[in-house]
């Protein structure tokens, strides 16, 4: 059985925030933490080398994705995605349990997994527990998590029970493949179990509960930012945590903007991850320390002296301004892509090291307070 890999160092006298560590074979992730999403080993539209200047310390990538495209046995003979994409440092994969989920016409769920078609050619698939598990060990992540059921929003509690039967099924039997097959690339892998149960308290404290007997090396939150209110979701998240092993890294997938993370920290959430901020930075939006810009406002266009952030230090807020990177959405300009991602990443990773800074102080409650309504607001 692998050691655990999370210290928890400090938590909050005045909240739940947490100080934490993860130590990998690819390096040390300190928590709170933000992982930008490399879904098909790229973080869209930037550099390894981008990456590691703005100081991200791990990555997630996606295992439906990456079975598809190349296929996990080339990631596996590259030596493991670190090698296969250029990136020296720790990384994530989520096990396609939502990706597959979110198919709907071209999926079919049984108890021993789920029978999808390619989205991208119609080709006939089947993902159970061990063969999830194999994937992940043959793309060669530091964490990898168990195969789930995304549950629904909203749903009954009888949906939202037999979906979580399947999701802890799959856990238990993904987990004695593991111990049986150990990591093929010289080093370890932690396996992360997922809380689900909907929206409904009594099958997420069941649950929590049933994982416990598991005893992974982690646990996630699942079945959040489904289209359920943003208040709801801090509910779960903090219900969760009261719940969770204190000595685990907890990890809330898939959510969600700036304010969001802040407010689960608060709640006791250590890892978060999101598409936001690459997909919007595509979209032409920018979060900022005054707030979300829309820089492909006309008023901007002449605004030559003015980064997107005055106070952010990133590669495209020390060169760029808004009038130059209004003119390369205009132009439909792919480096208007890669300077906005740049920036927005930059952002969430460098909020989070503010985070821990104020944690550290003692302080986090209140800066919080003063941050979340300056992030929510738009910015001029």
């Amino acid at each position: 059985m692998n050691q655990n890999p999370f210290e928890l160092f400090k938590t909050s006298s005045k909240s739940k925030a947490r100080l934490g560590k993860i130590t990998t074979a690819h390096g040390v992730v300190t928590t709170p933490i933000f992982m930008p999403v490399g879904t098909e080993a790229t973080v869209k539209g930037i550099t390894s080398r981008d990456i590691r200047e703005m100081e991200a310390e791990i990555i997630l990538a996606n295992t439906y994705h990456l079975y598809l495209r190349p296929g996990t046995k080339t990631i596996a003979a590259a030596g493991g995605v670190q090698k296969f994409m250029g990136w020296n440092g720790p990384m994530l994969t989520d096990s396609g349990g939502f990706q597959v989920w979110s198919l709907k016409d071209l999926r079919k769920i049984t108890v021993d997994g789920v029978e999808f078609r390619s989205h991208l050619d119609g080709s006939k698939h089947f993902f159970s527990p061990a063969s999830v598990m194999q994937a992940q060990r043959e793309i060669g992540a530091d964490i990898i998590m168990a195969f789930d059921e995304c549950t629904p929003y909203p749903s009954t509690v009888e949906e939202a029970n037999k979906s979580l039967e399947y999701t802890l099924k799959w856990t238990r039997e993904a987990k004695e493949w593991l111990d049986a097959n150990p990591p093929i690339l010289g080093y370890p892998q932690y396996f992360f179990g997922i809380v689900q149960g909907g929206m409904h308290l009594e099958l997420r404290k069941k649950s929590i509960e049933a994982l416990k007997e598991i005893c992974p090396d982690g646990y996630a939150m699942g079945g959040l930012s489904v289209g359920e209110p943003a208040e709801l979701m801090y509910q779960i998240a903090d219900f969760c945590t009261n719940l969770l092993p204190a000595d685990r890294a907890r990890y809330v997938m898939g959510v969600g903007t700036p304010w969001n993370l802040l407010e689960l920290i608060r709640r006791g959430v250590d890892m978060c991850d999101c598409i936001l901020p690459a997909k919007h930075a595509q979209d032409g939006m920018a979060y900022t320390s005054r707030g979300v810009l829309r820089f492909k406002n006309q008023r901007f266009a002449m605004e030559f002296d003015k980064p997107l952030d005055p106070e952010c230090n990133c590669y495209c807020c020390k060169n760029y301004s808004r009038g130059y990177l209004r003119h390369l959405f205009k132009t439909k300009e792919p480096l208007g892509w890669t300077l906005s991602t740049i920036h927005n990443l930059h952002f969430y990773i460098h909020l989070m090291q503010q985070a821990k800074a104020h944690i550290a102080d003692d302080t986090f409650e209140e800066w919080a307070a003063e941050q979340i309504p300056l992030l929510q607001r738009n910015a001029d």
